[in-house]
């Protein structure tokens, strides 16, 4: 029991002791201090775990990836100028197509046809009984002296309009298309042509005496226009 007033200076000495933590952490307890002492030693082992975990080589393939996509960028850019310049040739291509027809449409194709009026000789160039073919490629048309008359008849099938043929052989217009036959005066005998061939006004030209076939005006037999004297010259036989 004579200890127990020792017991009461030992608070005493502890007091600098407190200070000494006091200054150390700024108002802390003394009860806190050791808890720091012993939550310091984690921190400072924390820089050392993550240190391995974040390695600091890794910057050089975050610079290399804005240079793929710049690399990028200019691909794209060339596709684009490249697509725009096949739309331009297709656009222009189109453009000139119409423009083609138009043209065509302004100014059609000109069939140069052979003049429906034209000289065909002297009568006497013509013999009797001969069926002149001279003029069918160029003009259309045969040149017949026949019983006291010269007539031109139009080489062009009453059928369906194809070109027949003289056979000197057989002494008939032919068709070839359906087998129309006519004969030598241009009446139809054969096939199914329905009407006989057509005669073109035909006369002599007051300046030289020449004969003037003209295939504006047609005439008919089967409306008797075949006496019309416009559409044979009368020679004698």
């Amino acid at each position: 029991m004579a200890d127990e007033p020792q017991d009461g200076p030992a608070p005493e000495k502890a007091a600098p002791e407190r200070d000494t933590t006091t200054n150390e952490g700024a108002g802390t307890s003394p009860a806190a201090a050791p808890a720091k002492a012993a939550a310091a030693p984690p921190a400072t082992a924390a820089p050392a775990a993550s240190a391995p975990a974040a390695p600091a080589a890794k910057p050089a393939p975050a610079v290399a990836k804005p240079a793929a996509k710049a690399a990028d960028g200019e691909l794209s850019r060339r596709g684009f100028f490249s697509w725009a310049a096949v739309a331009w040739v297709g656009f222009s291509a189109a453009i000139g197509g119409c423009v083609t027809v138009m043209g065509r449409f302004m100014f059609p194709n000109v069939l140069f046809e052979p003049p429906t009026s034209f000289k065909a000789g002297r009568p006497e160039d013509y013999q009797p009984g001969i069926v002149d073919t001279r003029l069918v490629d160029k003009y259309g048309v045969w040149i017949v002296n026949n019983g006291g008359k010269i007539y031109a008849l139009i080489a062009i099938c009453t059928h369906l309009g194809c070109p027949p043929a003289w056979l000197e052989t057989q002494n008939k217009f032919k068709c070839p298309c359906h087998g129309s036959g006519y004969y030598k005066s241009g009446i139809n005998f054969e096939g199914p042509t329905p009407r006989p061939l057509e005669r073109a006004k035909i006369f002599l030209s007051p300046d030289d005496g020449q004969i003037v076939v003209d295939k504006s005006q047609k005439f008919q037999y089967e409306l008797g226009q075949w006496d019309d004297p416009n559409a044979f010259i009368p020679v004698k036989a």
